[in-house]
């Protein structure tokens, strides 16, 4: 490949990113070559799946907002990166439930991050929400929040226009249970040293735990393994799933070639991450999942038809979106607070920032993710002629 063509750049980054990645876990093949074909199915799918892009791209496209004061920041915010869980008291509970990428970075990167994916799912008629109107929408719920000191979504006596859109987006459980439960059972050895035995740990009652299996799930951490320990517990399935950990998209982003690290050192990046993920899971303004957590080399959560996330497809036809965007800028807000001191050092810098200035930002990154998609069809067109017998 010619270094001038267009998807060059893109190509190498993916080329390049797998293979660090791939130095801090055994990566699963088909997983990963079901996460390049999902990344040509769409721009929004694309956008979900390149994080490690994103990561290049924003600060040079958007290089005036690198100045905005830096957060514990969410790193792969999306519009398809919020959902539902249960909190100690049993209660229902909305909100960003993927934290995988999480790393200092200005706050608005998450900002911008957020309104760009909604306008390319705009693009592809997943939300039908003009870009002026996203960005109002997410930037006032963000600064209510901020002002407010954060405003967990707890779904109760609260938030009814929420509560009823994550009744109608609830997996139905008996459906729900039939496809987590439909992969080959595997054993132990089958998986990274340790995993099974850690979600086995995981389970609220280790006796119940009867069926190992792997995941595939999401798009960005394809290739990632994943394990499922399910079992029946007081006459009703449960599970809970494990994870690996890696750094932040970020990290590797920051990081110059070529990356010289040792294992340890690798290790130590894994645990200082898995640790800057649970302080910002216990910091921000919510009610936690009592099921999470993340412990080198694992994250574990608990996974039931009210604990998953909800994707676009699920919502109800009928949506006040310009409502759901304003409660996602809210819940960004919720996270950022986990920095001591983020509400008022934000709130003046938001004053400062010129009219439109997240409109134009999240456009700029749209156009920028689908100008990538558009390379990426065609790079995964050429690789599949490539391969055809002749």
């Amino acid at each position: 490949m010619k270094d001038h063509t267009p998807e060059h750049g893109l190509v190498v980054a993916t080329d390049a990113y797998e293979r660090w990645l791939g130095e801090h876990m055994a990566l699963v093949a088909d997983d990963l070559a079901l996460k390049h074909r999902l990344m040509a199915s769409g721009s929004f799918a694309f956008l979900r799946g390149t994080a490690y892009r994103w990561a290049q791209r924003w600060p040079v496209l958007c290089r005036e907002l690198m100045s905005a004061p830096p957060v514990l920041a969410v790193g792969d915010l999306h519009v398809e990166n919020f959902g539902t869980w249960r909190d100690a008291e049993g209660r229902l509970v909305w909100g960003i439930n993927d934290i995988d990428e999480a790393i200092q970075l200005p706050y608005a990167s998450d900002l911008v991050r957020l309104a760009a994916s909604a306008v390319v799912a705009c693009g592809e008629d997943h939300l039908s929400v003009a870009p002026t109107e996203v960005a109002e929408a997410v930037l006032a719920g963000y600064e209510a929040v901020l002002i407010a000191g954060g405003v967990p979504f707890v779904l109760a006596e609260s938030h009814g226009f929420l509560r009823d859109l994550a009744a109608a987006a609830l997996k139905d459980p008996v459906r729900y249970w039939e496809h987590l439960l439909s992969p080959p059972t595997v054993e132990d050895a089958d998986l990274p040293a340790g995993m099974a035995a850690a979600v086995r740990a995981a389970m609220p009652d280790a006796t119940v735990a009867t069926r190992l299996c792997r995941r595939v799930a999401g798009v960005g951490s394809l290739g990632r393994p994943r394990a499922v320990v399910t079992g029946t517990l007081a006459g009703a399935a449960v599970a809970r799933e494990a994870k690996v950990i890696a750094p932040s998209a970020w990290t590797w982003a920051s990081t110059p070639p070529p990356d010289t690290a040792t294992p340890a050192q690798r290790a130590s990046a894994v645990r200082t991450h898995a640790a800057t993920l649970a302080r910002l899971a216990s910091t921000s303004v919510r009610s936690q999942d009592p099921a999470w957590c993340a412990e080198a080399p694992w994250l574990i959560r608990r996974l039931a038809p009210d604990c998953s996330r909800i994707e676009l497809a699920d919502l109800p036809v009928e949506r006040d979106e310009r409502r759901l965007l304003r409660a996602m800028g809210a819940e960004t807000a919720n996270l950022h607070l986990a920095t001591a001191g983020a509400a008022a050092t934000i709130l003046a810098d938001l004053r400062n920032r010129p009219k439109g200035w997240l409109e134009a930002a999240a456009e700029t990154m749209a156009e920028d993710i689908r100008a990538d998609h558009k390379a990426w069809v065609a790079y995964m067109a050429d690789a599949t002629a490539a391969h055809q017998p002749s």
